[in-house]
């Protein structure tokens, strides 16, 4: 059985994590790059915890320029079994106003300047991403949201647009034709890179605003924005200590095999492939490329 070890990123007006003992501040080198920030590293009742800053503390870099690869790399290269993604996001349907924490499902992927995986020419692979969170790792902080009383919604679609503007009208009336629920900039590659990396992943979607879609909020308020993020940030640090005092400290199998993704995924043959990209593999894929 693999010890549990819960990653936390966090995202706009998220970047401390209060609550951690022993806890320090830990660089993590990784072939893919800079990571947006060191880690930090402690414990909750016992339960290692590692929380990562999306943007860099003081909010350093845009959507675009995160790097995603090297953010996933680090988590699994410090043994992350379960990552949940914190994100400030817009609302797309009346009905999750801001405040609302929305436990998503599913993504639409709009993004188009970022880099999408970890494999490529020299070592091919395809992921499933039909089922992109675990429903396990979901169902423990559903039960988190629940201990604390939290406002939140389970199930909805993520569109992930590019950023780093906002929506404009029309796009934000087209994002709601196709049944969307909330809009980021952020959860997309993230959660393609977390399949691959074998890590099972969970969204909780924070609203801030309705996008610029609703009659009677108009155009995106950053101030008002602003506000609600940093009440956000303070229902997130509470639902994230729930989390890790309740998460078994055994890893839990993952019932859509999120922790089993590379099983058949590589299609490269072993002598075909770029000595060079799978030593960057090492942390991703050395499960199954250790064992071919």
């Amino acid at each position: 059985m693999t010890k549990a070890v819960l990653g936390i990123i966090g995202g706009s007006g998220l970047y401390e994590l209060p609550g951690l003992s022993d806890a320090e501040w830990q660089k993590v080198e990784s072939p893919w790059g800079e990571p947006s920030d060191e880690i930090r590293i402690g414990e909750i009742e016992g339960l290692t915890v590692a929380f990562l800053p999306r943007h860099g503390r003081g909010h350093r870099y845009s959507p675009s320029d995160i790097n995603y690869r090297a953010n996933i790399d680090a988590m699994k290269r410090l043994g992350v079994t379960d990552l949940v993604s914190m994100s400030a996001c817009g609302s797309l349907k009346e009905e999750l106003s801001p405040g609302t924490f929305v436990l998503v499902e599913q993504f639409i992927d709009r993004t188009f300047a970022r880099p999408k995986s970890f494999f490529g020419k020299g070592c091919v692979a395809h992921v499933s991403m039909a089922y992109p969170v675990s429903p396990g790792l979901v169902d423990q902080v559903e039960a988190a949201a629940q201990a604390e009383k939290l406002k939140y919604r389970r199930g909805g679609t993520y569109l992930a647009m590019e950023g780093p503007q906002f929506s404009s009208l029309a796009e934000s009336h087209l994002y709601r034709a196709w049944g969307c629920d909330v809009i980021g900039m952020t959860n997309m590659p993230e959660a393609k890179l977390a399949r691959e990396a074998e890590i099972c992943y969970a969204t909780v979607a924070m609203v801030t605003d309705y996008d610029s879609w609703h009659p009677d909020h108009g155009e995106v308020d950053i101030a008002a924005i602003i506000k609600v993020m940093n009440e956000n940030a303070e229902h997130a640090a509470t639902l994230i200590s729930r989390l890790a005092r309740d998460l078994p400290r055994t890893h839990q199998t993952c019932p859509v095999g999120s922790d089993r993704a590379l099983d058949f995924a590589i299609i490269t043959a072993p002598d075909k492939r770029d000595p060079a990209l799978v030593a960057k593999l090492d942390a991703v894929a050395g499960r199954v490329l250790n064992g071919s």
